[in-house]
C-alpha cells in the first residue's frame, strides 16, 4: 500500500519542483515509506489472529526492510509493532524484559507496556515468535531476536540500550536492510556511531512547518466587507480567484475553506478598512465576527487571534477547540473565562473541570505531603492563579460579584458545592463527562494515545478546550511533532464541530512580550 506523503497530509503546502529534488538516503527514504504509512491494522493483534494461520512466510525475506525497535517506541505507541506493513519488526529480548519493568505502573507506560506483551501473547499462539510471525496479508512479520551475542566495540553489557543496540548492529553487519527505531537522542546518536540507520518513529508525526494556525489572510475590494457586515453573511463564491497568504507566509491561488476557519479581510485601497469572518460549516458562507461587546468575566480580547478564540470558545456548536501559543498569550485565561461564563452566568453547562498533566518542569522535588486535593494544589497552582484574577474585582470589574469576599475564598465557595473542580489527568480514564465545560491544560506534554483518550471521555453535551505550547516540551520522548496537541489540531482540521487558533502575541505583560522575542 502506497504511504501518504507530506504533501498530500497537507494539502496547503505546495509541491516542490521535480527539477530540485534531491535524491535522499537509503535509511531517510524507509522512514518517510514506511514509518509516515497507513496501518493496515486497527486493534492490539485483531490482524495476527485473523490471518497469521493461512499466510507464509514471503520467499524473499532478504528484500525486506529490518526494524529493530527500542522499548521506548512502543511505550509511546503499543501499536507501532503494526504499523510497518510488508517489513520485519525486530524486538531485541531485552525490551521485553524493559516491558517487564513498566506492565506494573498505572500510569500510560504501564498500560502501553501491558498492551504490547497481550498483542504479542495472541501471536505467540500462532507460530515461534523468535523465528517470526507473519500477521498481515503483506507479509509483514514480527520476531522477538534473544540477542546472546558479544557486543560491539566493548560497550557495556550492563546497559539495556547497548544491547538493544548489539541486536541491531549483527544484523546490519550481516548486510539485511536494517534500521534502529528510537525515540531516544542519544540511542540515535550511538547508533549512527556503530554506523546502523537511525530513525525516530515518525508514523505519528506532524509537519510542524505547516502546522494549521486556524486562519488566512486575503485582500479583497471593500464592497467585499462591506457586503460581509450589511448582509451579516458571505458566499465562499465570492471569494474564488482571490489569492490566500496564508499565516506562515506563502500564498494560495484561491480559498479552500476548511469548518470554522477564519478569514481575515483587507480593503486592496485602504489597509484600515479590515474584516474579519470564520467559516460556517457546510453551509457554503462566512460569517462576520466581531467578538463579544461585553467582558467575558472580566477579559476583553486585546488582539485579532484572541478574538477569535472568544469566538469559537463562546460557541456552544463547536465542541472542541484547541488553543496554541507561547506563554502569555492567553490561551488558558480565556478558556477558564469562556467556562466560569457559559457555568456560572449563562448556566449552559453543569460544571467547569479543569485538568493538567502531572509533568514537572525542571527536577522533581519528590513526594509531596498532603492528602489528594493538598498534593493538587501544587500542580494546578498555574489554574488557580488564573481563576484567582477572573474572581476578583480586577477580574470581574463589578462590585456586585466582589461581595466581601476575596478571590480565594469565591473559588473555595465554587469548589465546595463542585461547579469547578480542579483534576490531574490521571484520574480522567474510565470516566465519562457529561454537560462539562472541560479545559485540559499543557497538552503538548501528551501523546496522541493520551490524547484520544481524553477526548473519547467527553459525554454529551460537554464542550472540550486544549491549550498549550507545542515548543515548550518537558514530556522527554515527545516533541513538537509528535505531541498529542499537534496530532489532533491536523486530525480534527475540518470537522464540522471542532475549530483551532493559533496565538502568536504575548499580552501577559510587557517584560513578558519581550521575553518572548529576545529571550
Amino acid at each position: 500500500m502506497a504511504a501518504k506523503t507530506r504533501r498530500e497530509n497537507n494539502p496547503e503546502r505546495p509541491a516542490r519542483k521535480s527539477s530540485t529534488h534531491k535524491p535522499t538516503a537509503p535509511a531517510r527514504s524507509a522512514k518517510s515509506a514506511e514509518l509516515n504509512g497507513k496501518s493496515h491494522h486497527n486493534g492490539h493483534g485483531r490482524e495476527a489472529t485473523a490471518v497469521a494461520s493461512r499466510i507464509t512466510m514471503p520467499m524473499s525475506v532478504d528484500l525486506r526492510k529490518h526494524f529493530v525497535l527500542d522499548t521506548n517506541v512502543l511505550l509511546h505507541n503499543p501499536n507501532a509493532i503494526f504499523k510497518f506493513e510488508e517489513h520485519e519488526v525486530v524486538i531485541p529480548l531485552t525490551v521485553i524484559e524493559e516491558l517487564d519493568t513498566f506492565k506494573k505502573n498505572n500510569d500510560e507506560r504501564g498500560r502501553n507496556a501491558r498492551a504490547v506483551i497481550r498483542a504479542l501473547d495472541k501471536l505467540r499462539g500462532e507460530g515461534a515468535l523468535f523465528e517470526g510471525v507473519v500477521w498481515n496479508e503483506q507479509g509483514g512479520s514480527i520476531r522477538i531476536d534473544r540477542g546472546d551475542l558479544a557486543l560491539p566495540h566493548g560497550l557495556d553489557a550492563d546497559k539495556p540500550d547497548n544491547r538493544i543496540l548489539a541486536v541491531a548492529h549483527v544484523m546490519h553487519a550481516s548486510g539485511k536492510r536494517t534500521i534502529f527505531i528510537t525515540k531516544d537522542i542519544n540511542a540515535r546518536v550511538k547508533g549512527d556511531a556503530l554506523g546502523i540507520p537511525a530513525e525516530d518513529f515518525e508514523h505519528d508525526h506532524v509537519d510542524t512547518d505547516w502546522l494549521y494556525t486556524g486562519y488566512v489572510n486575503m485582500v479583497v475590494p471593500g464592497a467585499v466587507i462591506d457586503d460581509l457586515y450589511n448582509e451579516r453573511q458571505l458566499s465562499v463564491d465570492v471569494l474564488t480567484g482571490i489569492p490566500v497568504r496564508l499565516s506562515n507566509g506563502t500564498d494560495r491561488a484561491s480559498l479552500d475553506p476548511i469548518p470554522n476557519q477564519f478569514v481575515v479581510l483587507q480593503n486592496a485601497d485602504d489597509d484600515s478598512h479590515t474584516g474579519l469572518a470564520r467559516v460556517l460549516a457546510d453551509t457554503g458562507h462566512l460569517i462576520p465576527v466581531t467578538g463579544p461587546r461585553k467582558p467575558v468575566y472580566g477579559v476583553m480580547a486585546r488582539n485579532l487571534q484572541q478574538t477569535m478564540a472568544l469566538d469559537l470558545l463562546l460557541d456552544d456548536e463547536v465542541k472542541i477547540v484547541s488553543l496554541i501559543g507561547p506563554a502569555g498569550t492567553g490561551k488558558t485565561l480565556l478558556a477558564l473565562a469562556a467556562g466560569l461564563q457559559k457555568t456560572l452566568k449563562e448556566e449552559r453547562y453543569d460544571k467547569l473541570l479543569t485538568a493538567r498533566p502531572i509533568m514537572p518542569l525542571g527536577r522533581d522535588i519528590g513526594y509531596l505531603p498532603g492528602d489528594k486535593d493538598e498534593k493538587l494544589s501544587m500542580w494546578m497552582q498555574p489554574v488557580f492563579d488564573n481563576l484567582a484574577y477572573l474572581l476578583s474585582t480586577r477580574g470581574t470589574h463589578s462590585r456586585d460579584d466582589a461581595d466581601s469576599k476575596s478571590a480565594e475564598q469565591r473559588m473555595d465557595q465554587l469548589m465546595a458545592s463542585g461547579k469547578v473542580i480542579l483534576e490531574p489527568l490521571t484520574y480522567i480514564r474510565g470516566r465519562s463527562l457529561p454537560h462539562q465545560f472541560f479545559v485540559v491544560d499543557e497538552a503538548q506534554n501528551l501523546s496522541p494515545h493520551e490524547v484520544k483518550t481524553i477526548v473519547s471521555r467527553v459525554g454529551d453535551g460537554t464542550k472540550i478546550v486544549l491549550c498549550g505550547d507545542i515548543l515548550q516540551i518537558d514530556n522527554p520522548y515527545l516533541d513538537s511533532a509528535s505531541n498529542g496537541l499537534s496530532h489532533l489540531i491536523e486530525r480534527m482540521k475540518g470537522q464540522r464541530i471542532a475549530g483551532h487558533v493559533t496565538l502568536s502575541k504575548t499580552e501577559r505583560s510587557d517584560l513578558a512580550s519581550l521575553a518572548a522575542e529576545v529571550l
